[in-house]
């Protein structure tokens, strides 16, 4: 006969009573991660990197309060005085839970002219909900003023676009910056080949 195999120890988190393994799956992640880091470090060697960052960092921003300098990760000596900012890349990105970086979007508009059926074509407008403008208000102004059917979908990239039937590029760029002051003609760019190209 053969022999049973030993049962499997599962490591269970007393914080969201899931197996160690799942644990950042679960409704929140960022309470086990303590837990995770003292009893299950193999599990999640990103989470130990992540605490030493945090408390390099911790040790960092207590030196640049007392005014001390210190090195950063780069190797490179840097002091910070008490009268001085941060740095302005810190203002860019914005850390979210999880220790995931996001960046600050780009405000810009983005007008791609995409041609279906060999004749019909559809301009596709990208980018204005990023400038304070209600998408619905605008489709219907822009319905309206190029006498077509727009409407606002969602994009593959999940994003809300407006899609008006027919060529519109030529005159799209006047009527954005008339309608829309708080758009410059600087921060509108046409999709043509694949590549970006600036409007102004």
């Amino acid at each position: 006969m053969a022999e049973k195999p030993d049962p499997v120890q599962v490591l269970y988190c007393p914080t969201c009573s899931l197996p160690a393994e799942y644990c950042e799956f679960g409704s929140d992640f960022e309470k086990c991660k303590p837990w995770l880091i003292k009893n299950a470090p193999e599990l999640y060697p990103d989470l130990l990197k992540e605490a030493d960052e945090k408390e390099a960092g911790r040790v960092s921003e207590q030196l640049h309060s007392v005014g001390i300098s210190s090195i950063g990760a780069d190797g490179s000596a840097s002091s910070v005085h008490s009268g001085e900012t941060s740095s302005s890349k810190q203002e860019e990105v914005k850390r979210l839970p999880g220790g995931k970086i996001k960046k600050k979007v780009r405000q810009e508009v983005v007008i791609e002219k995409v041609v279906r059926n060999k004749r019909k074509s559809i301009t596709i407008i990208k980018g204005l909900d990023l400038f304070g403008i209600k998408l619905s208000d605008a489709s219907k102004k822009l319905g309206k003023k190029f006498a077509t059917g727009a409407s606002v979908v969602k994009g593959p990239t999940e994003k809300e676009q407006i899609d008006v039937q027919g060529d519109i590029a030529y005159d799209i760029v006047e009527f954005i910056t008339e309608t829309w002051p708080d758009v410059p003609e600087t921060a509108i760019y046409f999709i043509e080949d694949g590549k970006k190209v600036p409007a102004a």
